[in-house]
């Protein structure tokens, strides 16, 4: 009971923003949003993504210390969360309601686009987020080499092997 009353009575502490967040976000917000909707195939998770990155900056401290305000750096970020949020959907069979409904035979496209999305949820961590940072945001192999601190030659091979067994699991 006194804890009940004194949940009633409680202040939250206000967060304070430090020098540059604003302008970090700012600058950066529609590029994790516009990841997140690609990658999850939804606005709502989309949205909680943009959430989730930017609440991890504040925990984090000065974002100017942390980090060089790099684009790459926020489309990495919003790929792992969304990642995140894919499996998180696969283990926990969450379908959007839109998926319920019955579709006739020529609109397969939704059904792939699930299908695609819960097989990257089955893939390592380090494996999805090469690969959706490749097809989705479309960086290049030598950009990603860099990136993963890869041979570009290995980029090639760990993606040619990945969009097999994307397609092996897409198939099952």
């Amino acid at each position: 009971m006194a804890t009940s009353c004194l949940a009633i009575h409680a202040v939250p502490a206000p967060v304070t923003r430090p020098p540059g967040f604003d302008e970090l976000y700012q600058q950066h917000a529609e590029t994790v949003y516009r990841t997140a909707r690609r990658i999850t195939g939804n606005p709502a998770d989309a949205e909680d993504v943009l959430q989730t990155v930017f609440l991890r900056l504040l925990n984090q401290g000065d974002p100017r210390v942390n980090l060089q305000s790099s684009e790459a750096y926020f489309r990495r970020a919003a790929t792992n969360v969304s990642i995140d949020i894919l499996r998180r959907r696969t283990a926990h069979a969450e379908t959007p309601l839109e998926g319920m409904i019955t579709q006739p035979a020529h609109q397969t496209t939704p059904l792939l686009k699930e299908r695609l999305r819960r097989a990257i949820a089955g893939l390592e961590a380090e494996d999805a987020e090469l690969f959706l940072l490749r097809h989705v945001e479309g960086l290049s192999t030598l950009e990603l080499a860099e990136q993963f601190g890869i041979e570009r030659g290995t980029v090639g091979s760990r993606l040619f092997r990945i969009r097999q067994a994307l397609q092996k699991a897409i198939e099952e």
